[in-house]
């Protein structure tokens, strides 16, 4: 049976369901695996198989990993192309490390992390690529073989496939830039070189969805954080993403990884800058799991192959201009390289500082270290004409999210970190039919974000627009999407070189940079035809908004003493019988009165247009108002009327301030001669 070309797996009720793929040469071929789905547990599983001939080699989604069989005519391959473009270490290369410890110039502030003692000691980093050279002197001391995996050979050896090109040394350079050793007299050290190192070689063959899923999960309650520095590829015209088991992976990881914490995926962003790529394209960068990271250069310039998205968090250094240095790390033959570049380059050094923020507090989740990475991440001195403030106040751009990882800011923020709220998922349908697109298509809507329910949203996170729709050619689109407090956020810039006519099926558009506002109020999305020649058509016909993030736990609707609204206090019904104004000492709230307002309102006068009959008036009624998004508790909707504040803010008089504001403040003055000097 012929799957569509996009599929990479399907499961069956029967052992006998083929996997196809493309592979990247121009024929097909078979493989002798099958990822089958079958009721009744490992028993019948396995009478199953003894039934038609097979070997059943265990559960896809357990963190055992299946051997890789010889090739069969017809599988399509998946292409996944890697993203290379106290006292202070002794080691030969420390100098040469400018983005670790620069007296001068802009750095990570890994000094400031070292400084307190924090060097990685009890974190365990995996890295998902071609392997990685266990024996290099200055990775053997940090290396763990129960974080370590040949998926592609199916054994526990992850060393790398030695050519004459060395075109395997990937895997190994980013194993260096987290975890190589320090003071042994070799090459240069890791940001967190106290830290366990292993790597699955899984790249260096034939990438399944099996191969994903079997990497992203393997040893899931040992490893602490995976690395990954490749994607789909950056041409600029591919849409692409993890497949079935690859997703269900990243969900049981952040579910049940760590004893129930979550895993902490740490993903490049991608290097199709040049082809005027969106890495809001690529599934795995764009999705709400990984921790996905940026590069700059050397002097805070956008390289010239990053991707600008919004789904990006947050930035790391790595190469620029052909005048300015690059990464200096280990090297394949037990060597150490000076030329370490591209994106690759920069999701490691941020699973570095990740992990010394780990040792911190082992007790962080998933979703704890993004809002880390939010709250101590400095746009100062990162260069690029799209840095926008957004409705709390963070500065956050496209091409570095909220800017520069500081790994001092990090460890300190951690220490006394409380731990956020469950997460909360508002999943609301905006579209009732179809829209035309045109040349340009704005859908605006209001939204309670499921107030009133379990999945209330009223401090966000993560932001999907999941949308399907037609167009002839796909390039041509820009999609925006703005928060009621006016936070633009680009979805999808135009690709030039994406010809597609097959549009988007479900693809969900992810932006970070609504962080920590409250989402109820009008939403809008803007899709555009940027096209000069405006002959371009498509049509939307769904769009789902998913809202992530915290509820007030004060904010509690199902709790007997949240008030009820009741129409028997009203004094004034619209036409339609619907409350609009209520008898003194009572206020409007939900179409109702209330004696009191619930936590998280406070009474106020509200502008009401009230028509009765052919009689139509402004008027004031009394209601119950939102508290401003920066207060738990308020006297008033001001930003300066706040009684209390959410977790991980402060109240300083009447306002809230952001746990960061406060810490970085702390942060300034106990470490003023250990920090870099910012020019």
């Amino acid at each position: 049976c012929k799957l569509p070309s996009h599929s990479r797996t399907s499961l069956a009720s029967n052992p006998t369901l083929l996997i196809l793929f493309r592979l990247h040469m121009d024929r097909e071929v078979y493989t002798n695996t099958w990822a089958v789905h079958i009721e009744g547990g490992p028993q019948e599983a396995n009478r199953i198989a003894r039934k038609h001939g097979f070997i059943n080699h265990g559960n896809v989604s357990s963190t055992a990993v299946h051997p890789v069989e010889p090739l069969y005519c017809l599988v399509s391959w998946l292409r996944r192309k890697k993203r290379d473009d106290y006292n202070e270490p002794s080691d030969p290369k420390f100098p040469q490390q400018w983005y670790l410890s620069n007296p001068s110039e802009a750095d990570l502030n890994a000094r400031g992390a070292w400084s307190q003692g924090y060097t990685g000691r009890g974190v365990v980093v995996t890295i998902l690529d071609d392997g990685i050279e266990k024996d290099h002197p200055d990775l053997a001391s940090n290396y763990d073989p129960d974080a370590s995996y040949d998926v592609n050979d199916g054994d526990s050896d992850p060393q790398p496939r030695y050519t004459q090109r060395n075109e395997n040394r990937h895997g190994t350079r980013c194993a260096g830039e987290v975890a190589a050793a320090a003071n042994n007299d070799v090459c240069g050290v890791g940001v967190a070189y106290n830290a366990k190192i292993g790597g699955v070689r899984m790249l260096d063959g034939e990438v399944t969805d099996v191969v994903e899923a079997h990497s992203l999960s393997l040893n899931s309650q040992h490893i602490h954080i995976y690395s990954a520095s490749w994607g789909p590829e950056d041409d600029g015209k591919t849409v692409d993403g993890p497949a079935k088991l690859a997703k269900e992976a990243f969900l049981r990881g952040v579910t049940e990884g760590r004893g129930g914490l979550g895993s902490i995926f740490v993903w490049a962003s991608g290097n199709g800058g040049r082809e005027k790529d969106s890495c809001n394209c690529d599934g795995y960068t764009n999705s709400i799991y990984t921790l996905s990271i940026s590069s700059t250069t050397q002097y805070g310039m956008v390289p010239w192959y990053s991707e600008a998205c919004s789904s990006t968090l947050a930035t790391t250094f790595s190469s620029g201009n052909p005048n300015e240095k690059q990464i200096v790390t280990t090297d394949l033959r037990q060597k150490c390289t000076d030329t370490h570049t591209g994106t690759s380059a920069s999701a490691p050094l941020a699973a570095g500082i990740i992990a010394l923020a780990l040792e911190a507090n082992m007790n962080l989740t998933w979703r704890d270290m993004q809002h880390l990475v939010v709250r101590t991440s400095h746009p100062a001195h990162l260069s690029t004409d799209d840095w926008r403030t957004n409705g709390v106040g963070r500065k956050v751009s496209h091409s570095y999210g909220y800017g520069l990882l500081d790994a001092g800011a990090m460890v300190v923020l951690a220490q006394n970190w409380t731990s956020v709220g469950p997460q909360h998922q508002c999943v609301l349908t905006m579209l009732s039919e179809p829209r035309d697109i045109g040349s340009r298509l704005l859908f605006s809507k209001t939204l309670d974000s499921c107030w009133g329910r379990p999945e209330y949203v009223n401090s966000l996170e993560h932001v999907q627009a999941r949308l399907t729709l037609s167009y002839n050619h796909r390039g041509n689109l820009a999609i925006h999407l703005i928060s009621p407090l006016g936070t633009r956020s680009t979805l999808l810039a135009p690709r030039p070189k994406d010809y597609s006519p097959e549009g988007f099926i479900d693809w969900a558009f992810m932006t970070t940079h609504m962080w920590d506002e409250d989402p109820r109020g009008e939403w809008t999305l803007e899709i555009e035809n940027v096209s000069e020649q405006g002959h371009d058509y498509g049509v939307l016909s769904q769009f789902t908004l998913i809202l992530y993030g915290t509820g007030s736990s004060s904010i509690n609707p199902s709790s007997p003493d949240f008030p009820r609204p009741s129409n028997n206090s009203c004094k004034t019904f619209d036409t339609q019988q619907i409350c609009i104004e209520c008898s003194l000492g009572f206020s409007l709230f939900l179409q109702g009165c209330v004696k009191l307002c619930p936590p998280g309102f406070t009474t106020g006068p509200q502008l009401l247009n009230m028509s009765l009959d052919n009689w139509v008036d402004l008027s004031s009624v009394q209601s119950c108002l939102p508290c401003h998004p920066a207060c738990l508790t308020c006297s008033g909707p001001g930003p300066s009327d706040c009684l209390s504040c959410p977790p991980h803010s402060h109240l300083v008089l009447t306002a809230c301030l952001h746990q960061n504001q406060v810490q970085r403040n702390i942060t300034t003055t106990t470490f003023l001669f250990q920090s870099p000097t910012w020019v």
